[in-house]
């Protein structure tokens, strides 16, 4: 194999003859320093040797990008390897390794947590219910976007629009930035003006972060401690009120002569469905026609505690649903699509204020069916599983299993003396009107 000494002009030169695949030239100056030219790929620099017996060859690099003296230096360096007993070609997938290795922690460093939010947002959804899923896009909403209704400008001219939810300041950082000095920061920051959404968004992102260390893919930037897991995040958000809104007695017929006349009737009826049900307002809203069984007289309400439970569909409960037009699937659909009514927030509000009542939320209206059953003696436990709230004891968890028509003795009781104190006359023995389709 005849060796010359390389320079620049020699080897600028050497082509591959058109009947061969392939040509090397050697140099004379280091050993197994060669130049390897193809037709199809041009001319590489190759070390070639012998390890262990064996054949090595190794390509340094093209002609364009290595000098000579560059070159021969690389092969002097893998000659001494394997004097050395190593093999460079183990030497070089190692290095490939931890490059790739070293790029992917980079890759992990930089990752936001607006990205991994996302990815997580994605994998747990399906296990979610609607309301908790709801609730994660709320938190991490960008907001901006033109309020259409319910919210009057703060000035003449100036348009209002939504706000971002609590998580949305800390979705542009890095997740290996998010330490538990920005998370306390943060945490007293959203006090100030939103401690419950506030709250909310901390019980989320705690899980959410839970979730990234023990997933391979963001455990890198995460580390083995839970940022959000903090003592000084959870007193800066303080602790929750306890809330005491409820209708009292003498207030029943004031709220119902108000609610009953909101002009919107799917709106009424909602409101009125949502107290003597006592079920919670998500779970009312997205009631659907396929939910009523009308033939045992009972509705199945999707349960967030439970999953599902059936509670009994009451003479003047049924008697507000028949009268409802049947717009598509949902029992308290919109009149301009055909999804469920938006939370009626704002007609409730106005009709409290038509009835001089102040401060009564719509999980209000849950808590005054559990608060005016007391006025029946009704036993605590039938309360709780007509409103779902999950067994408190033992003897209830496993030793008391009520049939529907239990429930339907006592439900009926709460709903009749509801009504009787509210003034609104109602015949529960006659039958409800039949539901209609509405094109």
């Amino acid at each position: 194999m005849p060796k010359i000494a390389f320079t620049a002009a020699r080897l600028q030169g050497f082509t591959c003859p058109p009947d061969r695949a392939q040509a090397f030239l050697w140099d004379a100056t280091v050993r197994g320093l060669g130049l390897r030219v193809t037709a199809a790929k041009g001319a590489a620099y190759v070390f070639q040797s012998v390890y262990e017996g064996a054949d090595v060859r190794i390509t340094i690099g093209t002609r364009e990008a290595w000098s000579i003296r560059d070159a021969q230096e690389r092969a002097r360096e893998l000659q001494r390897l394997i004097d050395q007993g190593i093999d460079p070609r183990e030497q070089k997938r190692e290095r490939r390794q931890q490059k790739a290795a070293a790029e992917a922690a980079a890759a992990v460093q930089a990752v936001t947590v607006g990205e991994a939010w996302a990815d997580y947002c994605a994998e747990r959804a399906p296990h979610w219910g609607e309301r908790h899923r709801a609730d994660h896009q709320l938190l991490s909403k960008a907001g901006g976007e033109p309020v259409k209704r319910g919210i009057k400008p703060s000035r003449p001219g100036v348009k209002p629009v939504t706000v971002s939810g609590p998580l949305y300041p800390l979705l542009a950082l890095k997740l290996s930035d998010l330490t538990p000095e920005r998370v306390t920061a943060w945490a007293a920051k959203e006090a100030k003006t939103r401690p419950t959404r506030a709250r909310l968004a901390w019980r989320c992102l705690k899980v959410f972060l839970n979730w990234c260390a023990a997933s391979p893919a963001y455990q890198a930037a995460t580390g083995n401690t839970n940022p959000a897991a903090n003592r000084k995040a959870r007193d800066a958000l303080g602790r929750p009120n306890v809330k005491a809104d409820v209708l009292l007695r003498e207030q029943l017929p004031a709220w119902f002569a108000a609610v009953r006349q909101i002009g919107n009737a799917t709106v009424s009826a909602y409101l009125q469905t949502l107290l003597l049900t006592g079920a919670r307002p998500g779970e009312v809203i997205t009631l659907r026609w396929a939910d009523l069984n009308l033939q045992w007289r009972s509705l199945a309400i999707r349960d967030k505690v439970e999953g599902e439970r059936v509670i009994p569909l009451t003479p003047y409960v049924l008697h507000l649903l028949a009268a409802l037009p049947r717009r598509s699937e949902w029992v308290f659909a919109s009149a301009s699509n055909a999804n469920p009514i938006t939370s009626p927030n704002h007609p409730h509000g106005q009709a409290c204020k038509v009835a001089a009542i102040e401060g009564l939320t719509l999980h209000g209206l849950r808590r005054s069916f559990g608060s005016l059953s007391e006025w029946q003696e009704i036993p605590a436990g039938i309360v709780a599983q007509i409103m779902g709230h999950k067994p408190s004891a033992t003897a209830e968890k496993h030793y008391r299993v009520r049939p529907l028509d239990l429930l339907r003795l006592h439900h009926e009781r709460i709903e009749a003396w509801i009504l009787e104190q509210a003034g609104v006359r109602f015949d529960a023995a006659a039958a409800p009107g039949g539901l209609r389709v509405v094109a």
